[in-house]
């Protein structure tokens, strides 16, 4: 495969679908995490970064190559590595806060409504980038 998928994953909401279409597709999966989220994979490799302000994201952007895949939540990431020329799925965090009722303690639960609606807009760009590497 020509390009691979990275995710900054610490407090990721949507990792479960990235694997699930990395798995279906063959896509090299690499997940980033600090020493505060530490997560397991049975898809794709996970790297422990020590814990420090941007530690993660300064690691995640130097790790991708021109045409990676890169799922973030941080605006600063995902402009690092489209100035690297890789494609930056940016999980707005206003997608969290689409209810209009107001939550004084922060933004409403992610729903299933929208991981579903992340996996199928995500598989649909994996799709697409694995048939243009054919």
């Amino acid at each position: 495969m020509g390009f691979q998928i990275l995710v900054d994953a610490d407090a990721c909401p949507v990792v479960p679908e990235i694997e699930h279409v990395a798995k279906k597709y063959g896509v090299s999966l690499q997940l980033f995490c600090d020493t505060n989220h530490v997560l397991s994979s049975e898809v794709g490799d996970v790297h422990v970064i020590g814990a420090g302000a941007d530690a993660v994201d300064i690691a995640v952007a130097n790790a991708c190559k021109k045409g990676d895949v890169v799922v973030t939540q941080d605006y600063g990431v995902a402009a690092m590595v489209l100035g690297k020329g890789a494609h930056a799925v940016y999980v707005v965090k206003k997608a969290r806060r689409s209810s209009k009722k107001m939550h004084l303690k922060g933004p409403c639960k992610r729903t299933a409504e929208n991981d579903e609606r992340f996996a199928e807009k995500f598989e649909r760009l994996i799709h697409s980038l694995v048939e243009v590497c054919k």
